[in-house]
């Protein structure tokens, strides 16, 4: 006799309050291509390599920006809309832009800005 015991797989409420906050990091592996992005990024000398607006602003710098705009290319994501939809849903997105979320236009006119393809 086999006995299934669904009953035991709930998970949590979503209302429920937790004593340590999870930390986003802890959702992101090691090995994940998201951290290669970001220190790829991070490395780079925005202003020398000729990024216009390199100064920080509400949506973001232009190295969140390139972030975005690498994942998607290499995730197959063209559309700026749907690249604004992943920075709200897609966790590894969040966790690349550290929880910004630009608009489609902001995204649009970063690569119109510095020609970039796509």
């Amino acid at each position: 006799m086999v006995l299934v015991q669904w009953a035991l797989l709930q998970g949590e409420s979503r209302q429920q309050y937790t004593m340590f906050p999870n930390v986003m990091d802890d959702y992101i592996d090691e090995n994940n291509p998201a951290r290669v992005i970001d220190a790829f990024v991070d490395s780079l000398d925005i202003k020398e390599l000729g990024f216009d607006k390199s100064e920080l602003s509400d949506t973001g710098s232009p190295q969140d920006m390139l972030k975005l705009y690498i994942y998607g290319y290499f995730n197959r994501i063209c559309s700026s809309r749907r690249l604004q939809t992943e920075t709200k849903r897609n966790i590894e997105v969040i966790w690349l832009l550290k929880n910004l979320s630009p608009d489609h236009k902001t995204i649009s006119r970063f690569r119109n800005d510095n020609n970039l393809p796509i």
